[in-house]
């Protein structure tokens, strides 16, 4: 990997295209933090034009364009297959047809996108001549390092690992940078717990997750380890394929412990710091914005014990093979007895604004070849 400076004062303004079916309409966790990076951008003095699916957020300082898509939660029970493996590249497909016409390439020195196939496609059409491309790994890097099928159409002129671990098994293919996804620490200072506002019960420990109610994440497990502690209630925020079998299930082992929630992102400071624990299951998370946020609100974490994972929280008592229900258990009642406490001094090291200039310093060196 090599080494970008964090001081990367243009010469000239950068002209950058973000894009993915996402933004403006979802808070997912690679929406905020792509277009994070583009205000930040666009802030230092860049050209930066977002487009997606959602309509106009008037505070932003990036130019926005909407182009249509089809909502994923639209796919859920659609067939399966190469290349439409999931609902995600089925709504990728639809965007990618809007993104087609309303993309020119030479108005940009460099474009961004997470989204394999056909998003990227669409911005890698022009060939040589098309402007340089940057693939961000927001959800995996699997289609820099698969070279079945599909997978072997893709091309970058550099990609964006977010992990140490993505940025190792790629170095000696494509050129590389590693970049954290980060947060805004300012967001989650000073602010107030208010369990009455969000609907949550008063006088009972609250253990928080953050997740789309997806595989990969394993809310179902999740929910197994928090009924053998019957003063916990367990709260889950976000949605997904998976949210009727979750309902399902609560109703059965967490009766009267369960809420799900779905709140615009300007509440969730306030649904961390009403909670007493964080508790996240994916085995493998990309990078999971959702651990700094709870580092910055002060929450202890519950989480898969990876090499990964403590390179972004440090070292804790409370992470765990996560896979072993009941020494997740075990690890939810010791971060309960643990408490919230104080933000994590961690949290500042993932600041958006220090993250962007990373970001900055990588796609000159990719525009200058």
């Amino acid at each position: 990997m090599r080494a970008y400076p964090t001081d990367s004062s243009p010469s000239r303004a950068l002209r950058i295209l973000f894009a993915l079916p996402g933004f403006h309409r979802e808070e997912r966790g690679a929406e905020i933090a792509l277009l994070s990076v583009a205000d930040e951008l666009a802030k230092g003095g860049d050209a930066v034009t977002v487009m997606g699916s959602g309509p106009e957020r008037s505070e932003k300082s990036y130019d926005y364009l909407q182009v249509g898509a089809i909502n994923r939660r639209a796919f859920e029970r659609f067939p399966m297959f190469p290349p439409f493996r999931s609902e995600t590249v089925w709504e990728d497909a639809t965007f990618a047809w809007g993104l087609a016409r309303a993309y020119e390439p030479n108005a940009y020195d460099v474009t961004l996108t997470c989204n394999y196939p056909f998003t990227h496609w669409v911005l890698r059409r022009g060939g040589s001549s098309s402007p340089r491309h940057v693939f961000v790994t927001q959800n995996g890097d699997w289609p820099a390092v698969n070279n079945q099928a599909e997978f072997r159409l893709f091309d970058c002129d550099g990609l964006i690992c977010i992990n140490p671990d993505y940025e190792a098994a790629n170095r000696n293919q494509w050129n590389t940078a590693l970049i954290p996804n980060g947060i805004d620490p300012a967001r989650f200072a000073g602010v107030r717990p208010d369990r009455a506002g969000l609907g949550l019960p008063a006088e009972v420990r609250i253990v928080l997750m953050v997740s789309a109610f997806a595989e990969t994440k394993r809310v179902l497990e999740g929910m197994r380890a928090v009924a053998p502690l019957p003063d916990v209630h367990l709260v889950v925020a976000g949605d997904g394929p998976l949210r009727d079998a979750t309902d399902a299930l609560a109703a059965q082992i967490l009766p009267g412990r369960y809420t799900r929630l779905t709140l615009p992102a300007e509440q969730m400071p306030t649904l961390y710091r009403s909670s007493d624990a964080f508790l996240h299951m994916s085995l493998l998370e990309s990078f999971g914005n959702v651990f700094v946020e709870a580092m910055a609100s002060g929450l202890p974490i519950v989480g898969h014990d990876t090499p990964r994972l403590r390179w972004i929280v440090g070292q804790r008592e409370t992470l765990c093979n996560t896979e072993d229900i009941a020494a997740t258990t075990v690890a939810i009642r010791r971060a309960i007895d643990e408490g919230r406490g104080a933000a994590d001094p961690r949290a500042k090291d993932f600041e958006w604004s220090a993250i962007a200039r990373q970001y900055r310093a990588f796609l000159l060196s990719v525009v200058a070849g």
